[in-house]
């Protein structure tokens, strides 16, 4: 289908391809023919193509920490952190067909099984995204709402601008919202034992 229905300009940007590709209804096996360039990324959401735009420094940053905090912590455990670009395919299916493709900015995944080559195949058990200026209020609910019906466990929405981690904990189907600011110390409901200091994330050398 894929192949069929679009040719691309190298030169094109991903927002304007992601634009074109608005047109049709797409699933994994079109997403994973798309030759875009590697320097930018896009989402799959219900078969609706997103453009991503690039993260900022505070973005990066934060993102970097995030990762080798919880790598730290879960070296040598089951469970595995994984930093984007890296892709979940939510809603797996065997024959492609699933039309839900995201990077979160990190996520942990604790049953091997869902570790495929191409990326995580089913709902990760924590996910963490990042605010920048280009994420927008709509856009950030709209993934709220994608990882409650994944079944997603813990889902971090960190916002640099605010210095706010507001950490989701699913419970009875639907999302409870539990907030941490600079100087709280941040704790994680599905790791009981890991910690992290806000301000180590919320430090003027890192936003």
């Amino acid at each position: 289908m894929a192949d069929a229905a679009y040719q691309y300009d190298e030169a094109s940007s991903a927002i304007s391809q992601a634009e074109a590709l608005k047109e049709v209804k797409w699933t994994y096996k079109d997403y994973k023919d798309w030759e875009f360039d590697p320097r930018n990324r896009v989402e799959l959401i219900h078969g609706i193509v997103y453009a991503m735009a690039a993260p900022n420094t505070p973005h990066q940053s934060i993102s970097s920490v995030i990762h080798g905090e919880f790598y730290s912590f879960l070296k040598g455990k089951t469970c595995k952190p994984f930093p984007a670009p890296y892709d979940v395919r939510l809603f797996y299916k065997e024959d492609e067909s699933d039309d839900t493709v995201v990077q979160p900015d990190v996520i942990i995944v604790c049953d091997p099984q869902k570790l495929g080559k191409e990326g995580c195949r089913g709902a990760p058990d924590l996910v963490i995204e990042i605010l920048s200026p280009s994420n927008s209020a709509t856009e950030m609910n709209r993934k709220k709402n994608l990882y409650l019906k994944a079944g997603v466990s813990e889902f971090w929405i960190i916002d640099p601008e605010i210095q706010q981690v507001e950490i989701n904990i699913l419970e009875n189907e639907r999302y409870m919202p539990y907030i941490f600011h600079a100087g709280d110390v941040i704790k994680s409901f599905i790791f009981p034992e890991f910690e992290l200091p806000a301000n180590v994330l919320f430090s003027p050398e890192m936003v």
